[in-house]
């Protein structure tokens, strides 16, 4: 069941060597004491941080570390490349003005990676 998505979401990009945590643009919309995100939030450096190290192939960077370890697989920092939105999001959950981002979403790299959520970022809290 797809979870609405908040500050502190945990994500993980499939040539990425670490993980990283989503940090959504301002909004006036909370949940669970935190600001919920939608699928605008997609923004290299400012929503996404960087995975550590890119392992991509298809990395122009990661091809010329490469090259020069004469062949050897050599990663470099991720720098992510996330020109368009989050997929699918929540279609009819609209978060100003655009669609809510879920834990089911994912968006593409152009360098060849993949992002996706480890966790949602939402906590559950007992209210005595």
């Amino acid at each position: 069941m797809p979870i609405q998505t908040c500050m502190g979401a945990m994500m993980k990009c499939s040539f990425g060597m670490a993980p990283s945590t989503l940090i959504p643009t301002p909004k006036t919309v909370i949940t669970s004491y935190m600001v919920a995100a939608n699928i605008l939030d997609h923004i290299p450096i400012l929503n996404i941080p960087p995975f550590g190290m890119c392992q991509s192939p298809t990395n122009p960077m990661v091809v010329a570390a490469t090259a020069a370890a004469m062949g050897v697989l050599t990663p470099v920092p991720c720098i992510p490349v996330t020109p368009a939105p989050w997929l699918p999001g929540a279609p009819t959950v609209l978060l100003c003005n655009a669609p809510a981002l879920n834990n089911t979403s994912s968006l593409n790299c152009i360098l060849g990676g993949v992002i996706m959520f480890n966790s949602a970022g939402q906590t559950t809290h007992m209210i005595p």
